[in-house]
Formats: C-alpha cells, sequence, structure tokens
C-alpha cells in the first residue's frame, strides 16, 4: 500500500537549547536560510508524501505562519523583478503539500503526541518524522523506509550505528540481517545502561508504522516517574509480534534539538548552499588557519 501520510511531532519545548526556543520553536530554528522543519516536510513530499499532519501545541503558531501564504510579503515581493527567486521561494512553502496541524494539550511524550494522530491517519500506514531531526540525503531516508514497509509489509524503523557511549542516550536494538541495509529488530531497550546494550544501532528520527500501532500505544501505559507514553514501548509490543525492521538509513542526521547539532547543520549545509558555499568554504579555510 502506497503511503501518502505524515506525522511530524513538533510540540517540545526545546529545553536542550534555551534561551534560543524560548520564543522562536526550536523547528522554526534555521539551517543557513530555512527553518529545520521545512527541510522535514521538503523531505516527506520528496517521498511522494501528499498529506502531513504537525502536532504542536501553545506558542507554536509560527509554523502554521510559515507554510501559509503571507499576502502582503508576497505583493512587495512581486513589485520587484529582483527578487523573483525569492518570491519563487516563498510562494513554495505554502504548496508543498496539504499540511494540516493538531495541538497536543498535555505534555505527556512522543508516544501520545503520535496517537494524535490517529483519526488523521485512520486505516492506512503512516510515517513519523521526528521534528528534531533533519536527514540531508540525495534519496529521502523516509522513502527509503516506505519502500521496507512496502517490501515486508512490517514496520520500519531509521537506525544508524551510534559511539557506544551514546547509545545511553538513545536506544539500543536486538537485531538480525534480512538483507542489505534492512534488519528484523526482536527488542528495544530505551536509554539503556551500559550493561544492557544489544548493539550500537538507534533509532533516529524517522519510522514508518502500520495503523495497528495506536491500538498498543493506548495500552502502553504511561511511566510513573515522568508521566510519559513512550513511543518505544509500543514499537517493542510491535517486535515482539515479529512485524518490525529496522534500516540502516543512508544520510546525515542533524538533532536540531542539540546546540553542537544545529551548528554542525547551519555549517555542513553552508558548504554546499549555491550562492553562498564557496565564499563559506573560503572562510572556514581562513579561519581554520587561525586555530
Amino acid at each position: 500500500m502506497k503511503i501518502t501520510k505524515a506525522v511530524i511531532p513538533a510540540a517540545g519545548l526545546g529545553t536542550r537549547v534555551l534561551p534560543a526556543s524560548k520564543a522562536v520553536p526550536k523547528e522554526m530554528l534555521n539551517i543557513v536560510d530555512k527553518p529545520a522543519i521545512q527541510y522535514i516536510v521538503e523531505e516527506a513530499v520528496a517521498a511522494g508524501i501528499t498529506d502531513i499532519l504537525i502536532v504542536t501545541n501553545r506558542g507554536k503558531g509560527v509554523i502554521e505562519d510559515h507554510f501559509d501564504h503571507s499576502f502582503e510579503l508576497e505583493a512587495k515581493l512581486q513589485g520587484n523583478p529582483s527578487k523573483a527567486h525569492i518570491l519563487e521561494q516563498v510562494e513554495a512553502c505554502a504548496n508543498l503539500a496539504n499540511i494540516y496541524y493538531v495541538r497536543q494539550k498535555e505534555t505527556k511524550g512522543l508516544g501520545h503526541a503520535v496517537l494524535c494522530a490517529k483519526s488523521f491517519v485512520g486505516n492506512e500506514p503512516f510515517a513519523v518524522m521526528y521534528g528534531d531531526d533533519v536527514i540531508i540525503s540525495e534519496d529521502p531516508v523516509v522513502g527509503q523506509l516506505c519502500r521496507a514497509y512496502e517490501k515486508y509489509g512490517c514496520g520500519a524503523v531509521g537506525v544508524k550505528e551510534v559511539p557506544r557511549k551514546d547509545v545511553p542516550k538513545y536506544c539500543t536494538l536486538d537485531v538480525t540481517p534480512l538483507e542489505d541495509r534492512v534488519m528484523q529488530v526482536h527488542n528495544i531497550i530505551e536509554k539503556p545502561t551500559p550493561e544492557q546494550i544489544m548493539s550500537c544501532y538507534s533509532i533516529l528520527g524517522r519510522v514508518v508504522m502500520p495503523p495497528e500501532i495506536f491500538d498498543l500505544i493506548e495500552k502502553t501505559p504511561a511511566d510513573p516517574k515522568s508521566g510519559e507514553i513512550y513511543f518505544t514501548d509500543a514499537m517493542l509490543d510491535l517486535a515482539r509480534r515479529g512485524k518490525l525492521n529496522a534500516v540502516d538509513f543512508v544520510g546525515t542526521r542533524y538533532d536540531m534539538g542539540n546546540k553542537l547539532g544545529i551548528m554542525q547543520a547551519n555549517c555542513e549545509v553552508a558548504l554546499t548552499h549555491p550562492e553562498i558555499g564557496e565564499d563559506f568554504k573560503a572562510y572556514l579555510k581562513k579561519l581554520a588557519a587561525t586555530l
């Protein structure tokens, strides 16, 4: 079944990048000249996804504004022939896809945020693209996962090997190979202790799920300490049923909920930017010589 729907959870408070995210949603922090969330939406569109639900909360209306028309700005740019290319970029934001919004009215974790999309998704497989993660790739990563889902009929999680010391920040997976870059998932441990690490594969930012995941989320108890419903717990139930695969995706992932990740994204994307790439490369070489 062709996957045409995606959910982007974007309700987090961005505490790791404060004070930048105090008044500006972290998803709207820029990478060169586009906000992070636009890269995620463009990835979805490039993979053939036509309908996108962004899960927000209070104070994030600027995300809706960004993907809407700005008539005053567009009218101003239309009157200046030298700004025609900028007008084209501004108008394109409003025409990328069918974009919908719903608010997560309680801060109850990623599992709850995904559950907010139940009526939007209906009885279809769908992608979840984490709002913190921008992944740059010629072959859209979410498309790589969609192909795995369509081939095997199982949920698919995007994974990469991370340094062993970093695995406790994410999760660890017990996997066995199926084919090149595709593995079956048997077990998942969220934020493992060093002794619990089963492999250095961690889920990073992209998953494709069957609609039955909603029933599993609804049956997942909230963590007694945090009150959050962990999405990983529901995916673990799917794995135990033999219905979850992992895809070692091709792409470069940037953690936009992390100050270093934001700087890395801006630096590396700037180097290939058509307008400033060469000048920025020359600047970096000059700067590096002084370090």
